[in-house]
Protein backbone atom coordinates (compact mmCIF):
# COMPACT_ATOMS: atom_id res chain seq x y z
CA UNK A 1 0.00 0.00 0.00
CA UNK A 2 1.29 3.42 -0.96
CA UNK A 3 2.12 5.80 1.87
CA UNK A 4 2.42 8.72 -0.51
CA UNK A 5 6.20 8.97 -0.09
CA UNK A 6 7.16 9.42 -3.73
CA UNK A 7 10.61 9.76 -5.18
CA UNK A 8 11.60 10.74 -8.68
CA UNK A 9 13.45 7.97 -10.50
CA UNK A 10 13.45 5.86 -13.64
CA UNK A 11 11.43 2.69 -12.95
CA UNK A 12 12.83 -0.63 -14.12
CA UNK A 13 11.99 -1.18 -17.79
CA UNK A 14 11.22 2.51 -18.39
CA UNK A 15 13.18 5.34 -19.99
CA UNK A 16 11.62 8.36 -18.26
CA UNK A 17 11.80 9.73 -14.76
CA UNK A 18 8.54 9.12 -12.90
CA UNK A 19 7.10 9.58 -9.44
CA UNK A 20 7.51 6.18 -7.75
CA UNK A 21 6.21 5.25 -4.30
CA UNK A 22 9.24 4.57 -2.10
CA UNK A 23 7.29 1.91 -0.16
CA UNK A 24 5.34 -0.14 -2.70
CA UNK A 25 6.82 0.82 -6.09
CA UNK A 26 3.56 2.25 -7.49
CA UNK A 27 4.35 4.43 -10.51
CA UNK A 28 2.29 7.64 -10.73
CA UNK A 29 2.23 8.30 -14.46
CA UNK A 30 1.70 11.90 -15.50
CA UNK A 31 0.49 11.95 -19.09
CA UNK A 32 -0.65 14.73 -21.41
CA UNK A 33 -4.17 16.05 -20.96
CA UNK A 34 -6.38 16.12 -24.06
CA UNK A 35 -8.04 19.44 -24.88
CA UNK A 36 -10.95 19.50 -27.33
CA UNK A 37 -12.53 22.45 -29.05
CA UNK A 38 -14.10 23.71 -32.22
CA UNK A 39 -14.13 26.48 -34.74
CA UNK A 40 -17.88 27.08 -34.98
CA UNK A 41 -18.83 29.05 -38.07
CA UNK A 42 -21.98 30.38 -39.65
CA UNK A 43 -22.76 29.72 -43.34
CA UNK A 44 -21.63 33.28 -44.14
CA UNK A 45 -18.20 32.64 -42.59
CA UNK A 46 -18.40 34.30 -39.17
CA UNK A 47 -16.73 32.43 -36.32
CA UNK A 48 -17.78 32.12 -32.69
CA UNK A 49 -15.33 33.40 -30.09
CA UNK A 50 -15.61 33.49 -26.31
CA UNK A 51 -14.08 36.15 -24.07
CA UNK A 52 -12.58 34.29 -21.11
CA UNK A 53 -14.02 35.00 -17.64
CA UNK A 54 -11.48 32.72 -15.96
CA UNK A 55 -7.72 32.46 -15.67
CA UNK A 56 -5.49 31.89 -17.44
CA UNK A 57 -5.79 34.75 -19.94
CA UNK A 58 -8.97 36.22 -18.47
CA UNK A 59 -10.41 38.90 -20.76
CA UNK A 60 -8.88 37.43 -23.91
CA UNK A 61 -10.77 35.79 -26.77
CA UNK A 62 -10.68 32.06 -27.41
CA UNK A 63 -12.49 29.30 -29.21
CA UNK A 64 -14.88 27.13 -27.19
CA UNK A 65 -12.50 24.48 -25.89
CA UNK A 66 -11.35 22.74 -22.73
CA UNK A 67 -10.26 19.53 -21.11
CA UNK A 68 -12.03 16.28 -21.89
CA UNK A 69 -14.00 14.59 -19.16
CA UNK A 70 -13.70 10.90 -18.35
CA UNK A 71 -16.09 8.74 -20.37
CA UNK A 72 -16.67 11.13 -23.27
CA UNK A 73 -15.54 11.04 -26.89
CA UNK A 74 -13.52 13.89 -28.37
CA UNK A 75 -16.59 14.98 -30.36
CA UNK A 76 -18.82 14.92 -27.29
CA UNK A 77 -16.20 16.89 -25.36
CA UNK A 78 -16.02 19.58 -28.04
CA UNK A 79 -19.83 19.82 -28.13
CA UNK A 80 -19.98 20.03 -24.32
CA UNK A 81 -17.38 22.80 -24.25
CA UNK A 82 -19.32 24.79 -26.89
CA UNK A 83 -22.40 24.50 -24.67
CA UNK A 84 -20.60 25.32 -21.40
CA UNK A 85 -18.72 28.33 -22.75
CA UNK A 86 -21.11 29.69 -25.39
CA UNK A 87 -24.49 28.02 -24.77
CA UNK A 88 -24.22 26.83 -28.39
CA UNK A 89 -25.51 23.53 -29.76
CA UNK A 90 -23.09 22.57 -32.50
CA UNK A 91 -22.81 20.08 -35.34
CA UNK A 92 -19.32 18.62 -35.75
CA UNK A 93 -18.14 18.49 -39.37
CA UNK A 94 -14.79 16.78 -38.82
CA UNK A 95 -11.32 17.00 -37.34
CA UNK A 96 -9.73 20.31 -38.30
CA UNK A 97 -6.36 20.20 -36.51
CA UNK A 98 -4.34 18.41 -33.84
CA UNK A 99 -1.70 20.36 -31.94
CA UNK A 100 0.96 19.05 -29.55
CA UNK A 101 1.81 21.50 -26.78
CA UNK A 102 4.58 19.62 -24.92
CA UNK A 103 5.52 22.40 -22.48
CA UNK A 104 1.93 22.32 -21.13
CA UNK A 105 1.49 18.56 -21.40
CA UNK A 106 -1.45 18.99 -23.78
CA UNK A 107 -2.71 17.48 -26.99
CA UNK A 108 -5.33 19.76 -28.53
CA UNK A 109 -7.92 18.47 -31.01
CA UNK A 110 -9.97 21.07 -32.85
CA UNK A 111 -13.04 20.34 -34.95
CA UNK A 112 -14.70 22.32 -37.70
CA UNK A 113 -18.33 22.82 -36.71
CA UNK A 114 -21.51 24.71 -37.45
CA UNK A 115 -24.53 25.61 -35.37
CA UNK A 116 -27.01 22.74 -34.90
CA UNK A 117 -29.52 25.22 -33.46
CA UNK A 118 -29.67 29.01 -33.61
CA UNK A 119 -28.52 31.03 -30.68
CA UNK A 120 -25.63 31.39 -28.28
CA UNK A 121 -24.91 33.25 -25.04
CA UNK A 122 -22.09 33.59 -22.56
CA UNK A 123 -21.74 30.58 -20.28
CA UNK A 124 -20.22 30.75 -16.77
CA UNK A 125 -16.63 30.64 -18.10
CA UNK A 126 -17.17 33.48 -20.61
CA UNK A 127 -17.55 37.24 -20.13
CA UNK A 128 -18.98 37.55 -23.63
CA UNK A 129 -19.45 35.58 -26.84
CA UNK A 130 -19.66 36.97 -30.33
CA UNK A 131 -19.52 36.13 -34.02
CA UNK A 132 -16.65 37.67 -35.96
CA UNK A 133 -16.03 38.01 -39.68
CA UNK A 134 -12.43 37.18 -40.62
CA UNK A 135 -11.37 40.84 -40.81
CA UNK A 136 -13.05 41.58 -37.43
CA UNK A 137 -11.27 38.90 -35.38
CA UNK A 138 -9.40 40.57 -32.47
CA UNK A 139 -6.07 38.97 -33.39
CA UNK A 140 -4.07 40.86 -30.77
CA UNK A 141 -6.50 39.79 -28.05
CA UNK A 142 -6.49 36.02 -28.68
CA UNK A 143 -5.81 34.00 -25.54
CA UNK A 144 -3.50 31.31 -26.90
CA UNK A 145 -1.37 30.63 -29.99
CA UNK A 146 -3.41 27.52 -30.80
CA UNK A 147 -6.53 29.70 -31.19
CA UNK A 148 -4.80 31.56 -34.03
CA UNK A 149 -3.52 28.29 -35.52
CA UNK A 150 -7.00 26.73 -35.49
CA UNK A 151 -8.58 29.83 -37.02
CA UNK A 152 -5.96 29.83 -39.77
CA UNK A 153 -6.53 26.10 -40.37
CA UNK A 154 -10.28 26.76 -40.57
CA UNK A 155 -9.80 29.50 -43.15
CA UNK A 156 -7.45 27.31 -45.20
CA UNK A 157 -10.01 24.48 -45.18
CA UNK A 158 -13.18 26.59 -45.60
CA UNK A 159 -15.50 25.08 -48.16
CA UNK A 160 -13.28 22.04 -48.69
CA UNK A 161 -14.25 18.62 -47.41
CA UNK A 162 -12.21 17.45 -44.45
CA UNK A 163 -10.52 14.06 -44.71
CA UNK A 164 -12.29 11.44 -42.62
CA UNK A 165 -10.30 10.47 -39.54
CA UNK A 166 -10.33 6.80 -38.59
CA UNK A 167 -12.48 6.18 -35.53
CA UNK A 168 -13.36 3.36 -33.17
CA UNK A 169 -15.25 0.55 -34.91
CA UNK A 170 -18.98 0.60 -34.27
Amino acid sequence: MSTGRFEIRIPEGDEHERKVCADCGYVAYENPKPVVGSVVATPDGRVLLCKRAIMPRRGFWTLPAGYMEMGETVEAGAAREAWEEAQARISIEGVLAVYSIPHLGQVQVFFRAGFAEPGFAAGPESEAVALFAWDEIPWEELAFPSVRWALEAWRASAGAPLPAAAQNPA
